[in-house]
């Protein structure tokens, strides 16, 4: 399998590569990233000079870059291209309707035209909106969409929903619940925590701090997309969760005590707007029909991780200082090169 991963220099797409080459000896993969603030080559150093990977620089916003990689032979697509950031969409929400939507629309059109056997539309439990202090979501839940953001990425699974009607193509949508681990961007609030408590500021928390997420290890997610990619059904959903719920304010908690630094350090600030105060994930159906299972628990897979931020303040000086930005500018400045070379 030829496999194109649009937004593969972000956290979970080059850690969803990374983790595909390892897996799956067969598969050879073709890197399409625009490399916006969060795109960082740097993410994918280790695999960089792999045969079975090529990069190449372009945006799924644009036809000409889309088409470009489809006609390399692609058999399938898996769509990580993304903006993701809650408070960002809040700020100005129209990034996230020209790449989480009409990006969509395009990267659809083209698997269309092209007749790439399977796409992958990576999506969120956000667009299931807030839910009260019982239950889960299920594929049935309805959408209820509270930020921009989230009504982005609910727009794109019902285009990818009406090309599967309307096209008969082979499409699937996944809805997974919080990740964390190594090559998050420290806007998001686990590497936000560690990298504030680890310099000695304050940690901003938003309200009460009492706002329930699911939380899962961003390779056991990793794992999820590659057993729905080799053995999901057409139109299907499926929804990924670890079913280890915490609130924001505990997850504070164990990070302050992995570092040994006092909770004094916490500063509550006000609330952002539409700001949903629980998500749950019921992850059944992918549990009996694919049969998988996520691996690693909440405290062992975030001592990890507070580890890897620890030891990789190289990277994380990258990012702040945005030097990450040039890295490998050699490699896109033939953007066919390593195109051809699959």
């Amino acid at each position: 399998m030829k496999l194109l991963v649009t937004g593969g220099a972000g956290f979970i797409g080059s850690n969803f590569i990374r983790h595909i080459l390892r897996a799956q000896p067969d598969i050879q993969v073709v890197n399409l990233d625009c490399l916006t603030y969060a795109g960082n080559l740097k993410n994918l150093v280790d695999v960089a000079t792999d045969p079975r990977y090529a990069f190449f620089k372009g945006d799924v916003t644009s036809r000409e870059d889309v088409s470009h990689c489809i006609a390399q032979g692609i058999d399938a697509v898996i769509n990580f291209a993304a903006e993701t950031h809650v408070d960002r969409s809040i700020l100005d929400s129209s990034a996230f309707i020209r790449t989480n939507v009409e990006g969509v629309q395009i990267l659809l059109d083209a698997c269309r035209e092209g007749k790439v056997s399977r796409f992958v539309q990576v999506s969120t439990d956000e667009i299931y909106g807030s839910l009260g202090t019982e239950g889960r979501f299920t594929e049935e839940s309805p959408y209820a969409p509270n930020s921009p953001y989230a009504a982005s990425k609910a727009a794109a699974d019902l285009l990818a929903r009406s090309f599967h009607k309307t096209y008969g193509m082979d499409i699937m949508v996944t809805r997974c619940c919080n990740n964390y681990g190594a090559y998050q961007f420290p806007e998001k609030l686990i590497p936000l925590m560690v990298l504030n408590a680890l310099e000695n500021k304050p940690l901003p928390v938003y309200g009460d701090g009492l706002n329930g997420r699911d939380w899962i290890h961003v390779e056991d997610h990793c794992r999820a997309l590659e057993c729905v990619i080799l053995e999901g059904q057409p139109g299907r959903n499926y929804n990924i969760g670890s079913d280890q719920e915490k609130q924001n304010l505990d997850v504070i908690h164990q990070i302050l005590e992995l570092l040994g630094k006092s909770r004094d350090l916490i500063q509550f600030v006000t609330d952002r707007p539409g700001h949903d105060r629980r998500y749950a994930i019921d992850a059944t159906l992918l549990h009996r029909e694919l049969g998988w299972e996520p691996r690693i628990l909440f405290e062992e897979g975030l001592a990890q991780t507070v580890q890897w931020y620890t030891q990789n303040r190289e990277w994380v000086q990258d990012v702040r200082s945005g030097s990450y930005s040039s890295y490998y500018q050699k490699m896109y400045e033939d953007r066919d090169k390593t195109l051809e070379s699959l």
